[in-house]
């Protein structure tokens, strides 16, 4: 377990290496232009990662069960924020939605913090009551409201793509846990036409659809992110056009150092480089889940994995989005996309997972 432990921290440190050299590649140019300094992301990027590591070290330097004891405090915070992001003067609204805080130049969304929240909640419940779980009402419900009042509040931001990820991955835990068909069945099939709905009241929704099945119908409008990205990755060949010098990044691609910061680094590095990097971020899915398994108790098992879960979502989906595999939805590449809450969050995460599986000391 030990050589677990260490092998998922120095892939972390990797990762966040390579992100902080191509976030500064891929947001530089932009940011000159637009904020007059090269650096302008990369500095927020770095005091984001010095917050991070501050945080994870006084997360490893606590007891796993002062971790358990917190995360009911640690919840309501998150749903108080979630609230409050909503509330007109106080959410910082851009493009018609209202999931930031700005504190200053920096701003914090509180999903990300909600989605660790509500995980850790469901490990600790899963683990407290798995002889409860046969009973829908005291063992499956309770975890399920908090759940459905996360979603609610995310929804209400709007933001489809971070709910399903975040049900997606307390289901997986039921599931785990050895909740029955019969209860998670109807779960699921009531989720599809309501996911379905949500889709259809949105047309900017539609449209990334119909842009996902043919984004040269609309190669100015709904297309041009995908396009683009495909422009970026077919660009790159094997060994890339070398680090720094993509075309996509100079005002073609959005997004280039967050949501399609993958497309930058197939250009820049080639296939090779691009294969590298997801390689990397599956071994450190890979021994997330390894490390979880050897949990010494069942909340490390059910929070480690509910971890390791929406680590491996997220990032099969941006680099599903950017290579044109799924539909265009916004989610950042672990530790590689810049972001400030979610780098903070991610990091946090990892210091968790290290602090919930090491072997306990017996008689001591």
């Amino acid at each position: 377990m030990r050589r677990l432990r260490r092998r998922l921290l120095l892939l972390t440190g990797i990762l966040v290496m390579i992100g902080i050299v191509m976030i500064y590649s891929t947001s530089a140019i932009y940011a000159r232009e637009t904020y007059g300094d090269a650096a302008f992301f990369l500095k927020r990027h770095l005091f984001y990662l010095a917050v991070g590591i501050l945080l994870s070290l006084w997360v490893l330097s606590r007891d796993p069960q002062q971790i358990r004891r917190g995360i009911k405090p640690f919840l309501g915070v998150s749903l108080l924020l979630l609230v409050m992001v909503l509330i007109p003067g106080v959410g910082h609204r851009v493009s018609g939605a209202s999931r930031w805080f700005r504190i200053g130049p920096l701003g914090v969304q509180p999903s990300e913090v909600a989605q660790l929240a509500v995980i850790l909640y469901v490990a600790d419940v899963l683990t407290r009551k798995r002889s409860q779980l046969e009973n829908f009402i005291h063992g499956v419900l309770p975890p399920l409201m908090i759940l459905g009042l996360a979603l609610v509040l995310i929804l209400a931001e709007p933001d489809l793509g971070t709910s399903v990820a975040l049900a997606s991955v307390v289901l997986l835990l039921f599931f785990i846990a050895g909740v029955r068909s019969r209860v998670l069945l109807p779960l699921l099939l009531s989720a599809v036409p309501l996911v379905i709905g949500l889709i259809l009241t949105k047309p900017y929704r539609v449209r990334r659809i119909l842009a996902y099945l043919n984004p040269w119908a609309d190669p100015e409008g709904a297309g041009f992110q995908l396009i683009q990205s495909l422009v970026a990755l077919g660009s790159g060949g094997w060994l890339g056009l070398g680090l720094g010098e993509s075309k996509q990044k100079l005002f073609y691609l959005p997004a280039a150092h967050t949501d399609f910061i993958f497309s930058v680094i197939g250009e820049e590095v080639g296939f090779i480089g691009a294969t590298i990097v997801v390689v990397l971020v599956g071994w450190l899915i890979w021994t997330g889940f390894r490390l979880s398994l050897q949990a010494p108790d069942g909340f490390g098992l059910f929070s480690g994995l509910g971890i390791t879960m929406l680590m491996a979502l997220e990032s099969l989906v941006h680099i599903g989005v950017t290579t044109g595999a799924i539909p265009t939805k916004g989610l950042p590449l672990p530790f590689i996309s810049y972001g400030g809450t979610v780098l903070v969050v991610n990091l946090v995460s990892i210091a968790i997972l290290l602090n919930i599986t090491r072997p306990r000391q017996v008689g001591g």
